[in-house]
C-alpha cells in the first residue's frame, strides 16, 4: 500500500522530530515510524467503512419520508437505487472486513451530523443525479459511484478534518493517499473481486524490489546515526546562514536526502534529490525548493 514517496515522507517526519529533539532515542523514532505507516492503512479502512453508514442514512431518509402522515407519490415509491447499492452489503457481509474494523475500533457511529450533511451534499451532485437517473443497474455502476464519492467529497471537507484529527494524530497528511486506495478498491469490487486487506508495503503487492519496510527503516537509521555529521556538513556549506537559522524542515529534508544517497547508492542521485525537493513543496517554505536542491546536489557530489 505504501509507496516509496510516502515512506520518504514518513521518514522525513521522524527526522524532523529528531531535529526538534536531539535527545530522542532511535527505538522511539522507529516506533513512531511503524505507527505512522500502519495508521495510513487504518485511515483507508475507516474511510472505506463509510459505505455502510452512508447507505443506511439514505435508506433511513427514504423510510422516514414513506412513513409521513401524508407522503407524496414520490415519497411512497422512492428511487431506491442508492439505498440498495451493492457495495454496502458486500462489505457488511465480508467477515474479514467486519473483523478488522471491530478489532481496530473504527466506526462512524458518532458522526451522525457529518453523515447527514454528506448525504445532502451528494444528492445535489451531477454525478449522483446521473447515477440515479440511469436505467443501468449493476455492481460496476454502484462501484463507480462510490469511487466518485471518495474522489470528490472528502478532501478539504471541513467537517471531516476534526473527526480524523480526534481519532488519530497520524492521519493529518494521509487523506489524499488513503482516498486514492479507496477508489482503487471500488474499482476492484466493481469487477466482482472480493475485498482483501491491503498489504502495508507496495513491494508486498508487486513482489518486486527490495523490501519497502527495510528501505524506510534503513533510511531512518542512517539519518539518525549520521545526523550530527550531516548537520555539520550543511552548516559548513551555508556560510551565509547560521545552522540555527536554517528552517528545521529544510534541515530534515537535506539529512534524509544525504542518508538515502549514502544508504542506497544504487538509487540515482538525481532521483533522490528530486524526491526531497518534491516533498519540500508541501512541507516547507516557497524558497525551500531551490535551497534543498542546491545543498543536496552539492553535498551528495562531495561524498
Amino acid at each position: 500500500m505504501l509507496n516509496r514517496r510516502i515512506l520518504r515522507i514518513k521518514a522525513f517526519k521522524a527526522v524532523y522530530s529528531l531535529a526538534e529533539n536531539p535527545d530522542i532515542e532511535l527505538r522511539e523514532l522507529e516506533g513512531q515510524l511503524e505507527r505512522s505507516c500502519e495508521a495510513t492503512r487504518d485511515l483507508y479502512l475507516f474511510l472505506l467503512s463509510i459505505v455502510g453508514p452512508l447507505t443506511q442514512e439514505a435508506a433511513s431518509r427514504l423510510e422516514a419520508a414513506r412513513n409521513k402522515f401524508n407522503p407524496s407519490e414520490e415519497e411512497r415509491n422512492p428511487n431506491m437505487k442508492f439505498a440498495q447499492n451493492r457495495l454496502a452489503p458486500m462489505l457488511a457481509e465480508d467477515p474479514d472486513f467486519v473483523k478488522i474494523l471491530s478489532k481496530k475500533k473504527l466506526s462512524w457511529d458518532q458522526c451522525d451530523v457529518l453523515l447527514r450533511h454528506l448525504y445532502d451534499t451528494i444528492r445535489e451532485r451531477d454525478y449522483f443525479k446521473a447515477y440515479m437517473e440511469s436505467e443501468e443497474s449493476s455492481l460496476k455502476e454502484d462501484a463507480a459511484l462510490w469511487a466518485d464519492i471518495f474522489a470528490s467529497e472528502f478532501d478539504d471537507n471541513e467537517e471531516l478534518a476534526p473527526i480524523l484529527e480526534d481519532i488519530s494524530i497520524w492521519w493529518n497528511d494521509d487523506l489524499e493517499y488513503a482516498l486514492n486506495w479507496c477508489c482503487r478498491t471500488c474499482e476492484s469490487l466493481g469487477k466482482g473481486e472480493p475485498w482483501k486487506l491491503l498489504p502495508l508495503y507496495m513491494d508486498e503487492i508487486t513482489g518486486k524490489g527490495e523490501s519497502d519496510r527495510a528501505f524506510v527503516r534503513k533510511l531512518l537509521r542512517t539519518a539518525y546515526a549520521q545526523f550530527s555529521a550531516y548537520c555539520d556538513r550543511v552548516g559548513a556549506n551555508t556560510s551565509k546562514w547560521d545552522l540555527g537559522r536554517i528552517c528545521v524542515t529544510d534541515l530534515a529534508l537535506i539529512v534524509c536526502g544525504l542518508a538515502e544517497a549514502a544508504a542506497f547508492p544504487e538509487i540515482p542521485e538525481k532521483v533522490t534529490i528530486n524526491e526531497y525537493v518534491e516533498i519540500s513543496k508541501f512541507y516547507s517554505t516557497p524558497e525551500s525548493r531551490g535551497f534543498v536542491n542546491g545543498i543536496l546536489d552539492k553535498l551528495i557530489k562531495e561524498k
